[in-house]
């Protein structure tokens, strides 16, 4: 039994990379641009001496590709998950903050139905 494609894990992305998709695949798990990480490659290649040059290859060979069903085509999803990689507790604390909300909404809306409010009863009358 295999598990499931995990969001939180690297994974080259061939469909928008270049060269192995080692540089893109890097930007979608940093959540930053992918001009930005091939320009900061190419200088820490030419910087290194081509010393990193190797690692590039070794990290496309070893790395699996991104599974199908996690090319997220939504840009404001795929802004959610670069979170969750970059800070879980901060996402947590985010996603509490907006079921809290939510919560809060919905008892005032559930206060405001089960009050007794006479211009609400008189305009569920008339609809029946």
């Amino acid at each position: 039994m295999t598990q499931p494609p995990s969001r939180t894990r690297f994974y080259l992305d061939k469909r928008n990379g270049k060269v192995m998709g080692v540089c893109a695949g890097i930007a979608d798990y940093t959540g930053l641009d992918v001009t930005l990480v091939r320009i900061m490659f190419v200088s820490a290649v030419l910087m290194s001496g081509f010393s990193v040059l190797p690692l590039y290859f070794v990290a496309g060979f070893m790395a699996d590709d991104q599974p199908r069903e996690l090319a997220l085509e939504d840009k404001e999803e795929q802004r959610f998950w670069q979170g969750v990689r970059a800070s879980p507790t901060r996402t947590a604390r985010d996603i509490r903050g907006r079921l809290r909300d939510i919560d809060r909404r919905l008892a005032d809306i559930e206060s405001y139905v089960t009050t007794e409010n006479r211009s609400l009863a008189r305009e569920i009358e008339d609809l029946r």
